[in-house]
């Protein structure tokens, strides 16, 4: 009796192991990476923040000038406009103190890309910490944290920072407090649903049966699988803090004025705008709208990336 094997071909044997050895495994990292370049501008977004990180980083080092050095006999001097000597002294201008706008943008990077990413892990931490709470615990902890949660959401987040920035004075550590507390309820109540439907799967149940702590368990088998959406939340509310910063410091609560951000060199144009001086507002703005827009679009593939419904139509792989 001849097997159903030997009845084959040998070809179609043959070409089956060889398209199992054309498509192998790719690891995560060459997925990503294969999925961003695939997108063309998820790669791009990524190049401009690690340039705009970069100069957060290392451009305070080689910035021309001291961002808060005075010159008034060169104030209002345009990008590009050569002094007497016909030297090009201020490759971007100066403000209506003589600052250099050049400096002033390097310095500011710090400030801004500092407070969204400090901002972002620390109401991040502490919203997901109260979610898997919540989630795990339910009863009576469940209810007291939502209802914290719902009090915040009742209040307009803008209205709460200025109230607590008009108290605590403005400042970066108290910019950064309130940024991050200001948006805790977010992680929370995505950590506490996620959290809700995790903890009555099978592993959890068998995590409990063998006497694994609680602790243990939200940490090491809860927290793992409700990562994903987190993350995208995160990459998104970066860009959200950077706005809400310079929201802030354009109306004067942000930082003190002896520390340059891109929202302060925005409030500080106001006057100006009037006389021409186009310069000391657009620069702030499109440095604003190029991070924000370049974290939006690295967010958005991060969502697809990670969506295994989207996998194989330009998010993932």
């Amino acid at each position: 009796m001849t097997s159903s094997t030997s009845n084959r071909p040998a070809s179609s044997i043959v070409t089956l192991s060889e398209n199992e050895q054309v498509t192998p495994r790719w690891s995560p990292w060459k997925r990503a990476f294969y999925s961003m370049v695939k997108g063309r501008w998820p790669i791009l977004a990524l190049i401009v923040l690690i340039l705009i990180t970069l100069v957060a980083i290392f451009g305070p080092q080689f910035a021309p000038r001291d961002p808060n050095r005075q010159t008034l006999v060169a104030k209002f001097r345009a990008p590009l406009q050569p002094d007497r000597q016909g030297v090009i002294q201020y490759a971007l201008g100066t403000d209506q103190l003589g600052r250099d706008v050049l400096s002033r943008l390097i310095y500011g990077a710090r400030i801004s890309l500092s407070v969204g990413i400090i901002a972002v892990v620390l109401g991040g931490t502490f919203g997901v910490t109260l979610g898997l709470i919540a989630g795990y615990f339910g009863g009576r902890v469940d209810d007291f944290i939502m209802w914290i949660a719902e009090i915040q959401l009742a209040f307009p987040f803008i209205l709460l920072a200025i109230m607590v920035l008009v108290v605590l004075g403005p400042s970066v550590p108290n910019l950064i407090l309130t940024l991050g507390i200001g948006q805790w309820e977010t992680y929370a109540l995505i950590a506490r649903a996620q959290t809700k439907s995790q903890k009555e799967k099978e592993y959890i149940e068998a995590a409990r049966a063998i006497g694994g702590r609680q602790l243990h368990i939200m940490l090491t088998g809860i927290l793992p699988n409700i990562l994903s959406p987190l993350i995208v939340i995160a990459s998104f509310n970066v860009a959200g803090v950077i706005l809400s910063e310079a929201s802030l410091s354009f109306l004067g609560l942000g930082v003190p004025p002896s520390v340059p951000t891109w929202g302060a060199m925005l409030a500080d144009s106001r006057d100006s705008l009037i006389g021409g001086i186009w310069w000391l507002a657009v620069l702030p703005g499109l440095a604003i709208m190029v991070t924000v827009l370049s974290l939006n679009i690295l967010g958005d593939w991060v969502r697809d990336f990670l969506d295994p419904r989207l996998r194989g139509k330009g998010g993932g792989l």
